[in-house]
């Protein structure tokens, strides 16, 4: 017997029908695989199909997860059920399809607008780093700016391509904004080497002299002192000179500071046998070790230098002291010498500019951090994500931490 339901039938021979829009039928197959009802359930099958495929589109797009490819899908649904075999109501998933296009085109608008935003989005950021770089070309904090630019780059593989052309230009200028001051750099360290060299050789002719100097013959009580005076000539040439390149510095210093104390040595050799006045040395030097303790503690660093020097001269104009008291005064004196030493380089590390800069460097950068993880925080809380506004607050806890030690040590330069 014939099968049939609201939507098409499966007559008696076979013969499958499925109903058309206008109340007529249209023959979409012959059924010889079982009974009419079986050929009816079969063809109503291939409609569930055909109607989850569509279900599943729809879903796609209004979650808008649709993709590039909606347009071509919906055309092959659109082909697959007009000329459907299949039993079901085929006029509706095609107003269903006619709805779903119109949103397609809604989703691939958005996506379209959504693209020229984040391209403006993107074209602004890269402008502003490439403004940033060429700000930053003719600086001549070396370090941290070659540091800063490194950053720039990274931030700018992060910024999404624009157009070929644009993106190139922008680049372009990017790049040469970081090769000027890359040429600067070496340009300034080049020039830097140059004048350690001529310092190198400056203090080498330095160092020759004051050995020279140490080998000459004495012949008188007299020629102590000149020869004495000799030594203070080189080591204020020696202060002029400049600076060499560190571990040659230090190796200079050890032969010329050698040749002088050689040159001391041996002279208060010669005056322990010509002079009979130790006592009245040794009281004299410990007269001037009291005037060297009373410069510490150190508060005025100029003052105490200058001070150390004239105790010093004064100090080898007194001529020896008993054997027994030179270490111990010698070694009170140097005890003082040390100190002030020791308050020169603590006040050159308290105003090196280099070191300023890192510092001021990584206290910008710290508050840049804390912002933007700030306003991660307030984005995650406004949108209920309650693992993001953790991770948020866990960054910003430790960043404030951070930065209050980054403002302790920048406020040690400015004390």
């Amino acid at each position: 017997m014939e099968a049939k339901s609201a939507w098409g039938r499966v007559a008696a021979d076979g013969t499958v029908y499925v109903r058309t829009a206008d109340g007529g039928e249209r023959e979409i197959g012959n059924w010889a695989a079982g009974s009419p009802a079986e050929g009816l359930a079969f063809y109503q099958t291939r409609f569930d199909g055909l109607r989850t495929k569509v279900d599943l589109l729809e879903r796609r797009l209004r979650s808008d997860q649709g993709g590039k490819d909606a347009a071509a899908t919906l055309a092959e649904l659109r082909g697959a059920i007009t000329d459907a075999h299949a039993i079901g109501d085929l006029a509706a998933l095609l107003k269903r399809l006619d709805s779903l296009e119109q949103l397609a085109e809604q989703r691939r608008a958005a996506r379209k607008e959504a693209r020229a935003k984040e391209l403006v989005e993107a074209a602004e950021r890269k402008e502003r780093i490439v403004a940033e770089a060429e700000s930053l070309a003719e600086s001549g904090q070396w370090k941290s700016t070659g540091e800063r630019l490194r950053a720039l780059v990274e931030e700018w593989k992060a910024v999404p391509r624009l157009d070929r052309k644009a993106d190139d230009e922008l680049w372009n200028r990017f790049a040469t904004a970081r090769s000027a001051f890359a040429k600067r750099r070496k340009a300034h360290f080049a020039e830097l080497d140059a004048e350690r060299d001529a310092a190198r050789g400056r203090k080498e002719e330095l160092v020759g002299e004051a050995e020279e100097l140490a080998g000459q013959p004495i012949g008188q009580p007299t020629d102590w002192a000149e020869i004495a005076q000799g030594f203070r000539d080189l080591m204020a040439r020696w202060k002029k000179a400049g600076h060499a390149q560190r571990d040659v510095e230090d190796k200079l210093w050890v032969r010329f500071k050698a040749a002088q104390d050689g040159f001391f040595a041996a002279r208060n050799a010669d005056l322990d046998k010509r002079d009979a006045g130790f006592k009245e040395n040794l009281t004299r030097k410990e007269e001037l070790l009291g005037e060297a303790k009373a410069l510490l503690p150190v508060t005025d660093l100029k003052a105490a230098k200058s001070a150390l020097r004239t105790i010093q001269e004064r100090w080898e104009e007194v001529g020896p002291v008993p054997r027994d008291a030179k270490s111990r005064v010698e070694g009170q004196l140097r005890d003082v010498e040390r100190a002030v030493a020791d308050a020169e380089q603590a006040e050159w590390q308290r105003t090196n500019p280099e070191a300023r800069a890192r510092a001021e460097a990584t206290v910008r950068q710290l508050e840049a951090s804390l912002e933007k993880f700030e306003a991660e925080l307030t984005k995650a809380k406004a949108a209920g994500n309650a693992r993001k506004a953790a991770d948020a607050e866990a960054a910003i806890s430790a960043r404030r931490e951070w930065l209050e030690q980054a403002q302790s040590a920048l406020a040690e330069f400015t004390r």
